[in-house]
């Protein structure tokens, strides 16, 4: 991660132009009968600047970026967005970045740090957050 100023400037601005997803909802998974518990777990800002997204992804090192597509007939003309987002493990890790500069989006930056902790269970063994990082940055 980078400097402290570039990461309370993003929080920043994530608290003033991004969006966080935490619900739980029923998925019926492909092959299977019975729909089952899903996390939706995301962090997400879209804007017209792509060069700040591009800044911003290389700062924080997670997540992906792209153009944001429109469904409607009411979008045309409209100027092009691109979409920063991460989700799961990496939405923590930024959550856990952007806490201390928070306020509009606590809430939602709270709940996803109480929702991992410091340890999960991940394939049926509990990682702490340093193995995690370390067992993300070889893959």
């Amino acid at each position: 991660m980078s400097d402290q100023l570039d990461i309370a400037y993003i929080a920043g601005l994530f608290d003033g132009e991004g969006c966080i997803t935490y619900k739980q909802y029923m998925r019926k998974r492909k092959g299977q009968k019975k729909a089952y518990p899903t996390w939706s777990i995301r962090m997400e800002i879209a804007m017209t600047d792509k060069s700040v997204l591009i800044w911003l992804h290389e700062v924080l090192g997670v997540g992906t970026l792209g153009e944001k597509r429109y469904r409607t007939k009411y979008t045309v003309g409209w100027k092009k967005q691109w979409r920063w987002r991460c989700q799961f493990r990496d939405a923590y890790q930024v959550a856990r970045l952007f806490w201390p500069y928070a306020h509009v989006k606590m809430e939602g930056i709270q709940k996803i740090i109480d929702h991992y902790g410091e340890h999960k269970v991940m394939n049926g063994n509990v990682v702490d957050l340093e193995h995690y990082k370390l067992w993300m940055s070889v893959e």
